[in-house]
């Protein structure tokens, strides 16, 4: 038997926070610091005055870094999120701060969450230390559907989430409440959505989001979301009319392909879309049969996360399954695509052939 080295198992989780202006993230992570839960884990956000730390929690204070006397490192952004990161896990590594299992980001309001999980995916420090765990979008239950509307921000933010969280629910009368629940299912189908008052969650539901280990198991592909339960469906399939009308151009679109790819026309067709349409490839996440392998792959935009083998296929489905989160990039010039080169190779291979 050949082992195979598990190259997720020892990367450190991070968890990104994101949600527009009122949305509740001060909230919620105030909350989230002061559970008895977080003692391992780093906060990097985004100003540190602004989540109302009290003073007989903080034990040691740096000029970014403040130690809570739980154990949580909260860490504000002073420059970039990379320098921050890096400061962090060096100190870290020296022993300045104590150990942490897990890092928890909160971006600003009126950020698009894009170039931070590219920035998980391309630099050469994260990429060999830390994984991406998930994306957790709140959305302002009294101000959304009018957000959804006017800000792009905000329709991003809720495309690209492994989960959603609809603050502020207690405000909300029944149709409002369905109105937007329907909203945010336009934009995004398939992430668990739940409804939170005062920031009030275990933080156990907005962890392992993502995939943690190269070792299958039956939860292994869960992070790529319900819609790849079915033969293949959009976003217009599981919502009927409402869907038609898209906001900003944004759908999610799942596929199935039965026969395998090589990994030279799986690539071969990423690498044309990112090319041509990559500012509208939101982000990407699939398990596919790469010559009977299962590998999974995740990409947001042009840049894309070293592709992963499990060392096992996670049930008895081998058809290559596949989550795309575009703007303005019709299904069927996907499923075009990757049906071509796939018949390309296929064609290829049969030429090599002996008659």
């Amino acid at each position: 038997m050949t082992f195979q080295r598990d190259v997720l198992a020892s990367k450190i989780p991070v968890t990104i926070i994101t949600g527009f202006l009122g949305a509740g993230k001060t909230t919620l992570v105030s909350k989230l610091i002061k559970h008895p839960d977080m003692n391992r884990v780093a906060v990097v956000i985004n100003e540190l005055g602004e989540i109302g730390i009290d003073n007989d929690l903080v034990t040691m204070s740096s000029e970014n870094i403040s130690l809570l006397s739980n154990g949580c490192i909260c860490c504000s952004v002073r420059t970039d999120m990379q320098e921050t990161m890096r400061e962090l896990f060096s100190k870290r590594m020296v022993g300045e701060i104590p150990e942490f299992d897990r890092i928890i980001i909160e971006t600003t309001g009126l950020a698009d969450p894009a170039p931070i999980l590219q920035t998980l995916l391309s630099d050469a420090l994260f990429e060999a230390q830390f994984r991406l765990d998930g994306l957790v979008t709140l959305v302002d239950g009294y101000n959304g559907l009018l957000q959804i509307e006017q800000q792009m921000e905000t329709c991003k933010q809720i495309a690209v989430a492994d989960l959603i969280l609809i603050t502020k629910s207690d405000l909300l009368d029944s149709a409002t409440k369905e109105a937007l629940e329907l909203a945010v299912r336009g934009l995004n189908p398939q992430a668990p959505m739940l409804f939170v008052v005062n920031g009030e969650i275990e933080p156990k539901r907005l962890i392992n989001l993502g995939l943690a280990s190269s070792k299958s198991a039956a939860k292994t592909i869960g992070f790529l979301g319900s819609l790849l339960e079915s033969q293949e469906l959009t976003n217009e399939s599981y919502l009927g009319d409402f869907a038609k009308r898209h906001h900003q151009g944004i759908k999610t679109v799942s596929l199935r392909f039965q026969n395998p790819f090589t990994w030279e026309a799986a690539s071969a067709a990423l690498e044309l879309l990112t090319n041509l349409r990559g500012p509208d490839m939101l982000r990407v996440k699939g398990i596919m049969n790469i010559d009977g392998k299962p590998v999974v792959i995740q990409g947001v935009q042009h840049i894309f996360h070293p592709p992963v083998t499990l060392d096992v296929w996670p049930t008895d489905d081998h058809d290559t399954r596949m989550v795309f989160i575009t703007k303005n990039i019709e299904a069927d010039l996907i499923k075009s695509l990757f049906n071509a080169v796939g018949a390309i190779t296929q064609n290829l291979e049969s030429t090599k052939r002996p008659n």
